[in-house]
């Protein structure tokens, strides 16, 4: 039985369950594999108590874990051996520390509820017992019906969550900005899926090919954290692909037996398409490698300000920076230029995200003048492009 709960930020549903005895044995290493997603989306500060917790579901067989911040709901299923079925949730982080620093390769058997009422955690001879809060206060907010559904190969996902990611803003005050943009788009005779992330001073906008089903994504703001942790479950989890479900304001991924769910950011994102130059008619190209360990060697003088500035010449680019109270640096790469010398100034650690992308040998970086934003491009990879404004120097 359910009951709907109106709250000031939307209708989240409360399970009507009665704590019940649980009992089960589970392999150490899959317990605290499962513990490490769940902690992570629990806020390590909450108003609410219940939101410090773990639910956790002793089924036939197999356990069904689940932890939310009210944004972000994340479920995943585990394999144990299960004496007595029942619920109940217990504080995440406690309990992900206590597994963490059991002996590698133990069982951990856990029991709820103990003759304190508390649930039991017992490995060798170690013996916890934590406080709990009934499963009747754990909100849900994975109930809806989404729509829009595809799948994904796991290592495409990757590929544009890598890419574009290190753009998304961290301030606040522009939320619509906080996560990446994704939506399907038509390239000509082909269509594609785009995903896009901006901070203001940096865009990074990468195409793989439409999945099916994703046709009508006219599109979505997905939040920072759930493509943090998406991301996470990318390398923890085997499955091949990915299952992308979404609906005007929630979006869920599906691999094997984790479940994440989060409501997409409420917001218009703005026209990006207008930022990104089409008439930089300067071409600098030089080698990925080259320019990245020259850059970096030469931002150690540049650790305060992050400002390096770039001088362009038919045959090299000079990289150099100078502190009043560090001193300078500078550094010359092999370059291929034609065009009158130009000097650019950049904030070395956002050329540096956008470098550390780049999966070819060599990079062309276009611009106008040097006040104007560039564009960069793999030179052997065309669904890509990132924009980088200057720096004044």
């Amino acid at each position: 039985m359910l009951f709907v709960l109106c709250v000031s930020i939307g209708i989240i549903k409360t399970e009507i369950l009665v704590d019940s005895i649980m009992k089960f044995t589970i392999e150490r290493a899959s317990l605290l594999k499962t513990l490490g997603h769940m902690q992570s989306i629990v806020e390590k500060r909450n108003t609410i108590p219940v939101l410090s917790n773990v639910r956790i579901e002793a089924l036939n067989g197999e356990i069904s874990f689940k932890a939310t911040d009210m944004d972000t709901e994340i479920t995943e299923m585990a394999e144990a051996g299960v004496s007595e079925t029942g619920a109940t949730t217990a504080p995440a982080h406690m309990l992900y520390d206590i597994v963490r620093k059991l002996s590698d390769g133990a069982d951990v058997e856990i029991t709820f509820p103990d003759e304190k009422g508390q649930l039991t955690i017992a490995s060798g001879r170690s013996k916890f017992s934590l406080s709990t809060i009934g499963v009747e206060d754990f909100p849900v907010i994975s109930g809806d019906a989404l729509p829009i559904n595809f799948v994904m190969e796991k290592e495409e996902l990757k590929d544009v969550i890598d890419r574009t990611k290190f753009a998304v803003s961290t301030e606040e005050t522009r939320y619509y900005l906080n996560g990446v943009y994704m939506h399907a788009k038509k390239e000509g005779e082909a269509k594609v899926l785009r995903v896009v992330a901006t901070d203001g001073h940096r865009l990074a906008c990468v195409e793989s090919p439409l999945p099916q089903g994703a046709e009508n994504l006219a599109g979505v703001i997905i939040p920072r954290k759930t493509i943090t942790e998406v991301r996470k479950l990318l390398d923890d989890n085997g499955a091949e692909n990915v299952t992308v479900s979404m609906s005007e304001n929630k979006v869920r991924f599906a691999l094997n037996d984790v479940t994440l769910t989060s409501k997409l950011i409420d917001g218009t994102y703005p026209d990006y398409e207008r930022v990104i130059p089409t008439d930089n008619d300067k071409n600098l190209e030089l080698g990925v490698k080259e320019l990245s360990s020259a850059v970096d060697r030469v931002s150690v003088v540049a650790e305060r300000t992050r400002a390096i500035k770039m001088i362009t010449g038919s045959a090299k680019v000079t990289i150099m920076t100078s502190s009043p109270d560090l001193g300078s640096a500078s550094e010359e790469v092999e370059a291929k230029y034609e065009g009158d010398s130009i000097e650019i100034g950049y904030n070395f650690r956002y050329l540096l995200d956008i470098l550390n992308e780049i999966k070819g040998d060599s990079v062309r970086i276009s611009f106008t003048d040097g006040t104007s934003p560039s564009v960069i491009h793999d030179t052997s990879d065309s669904s890509a492009i990132y924009v980088l404004m200057p720096m004044r120097v």
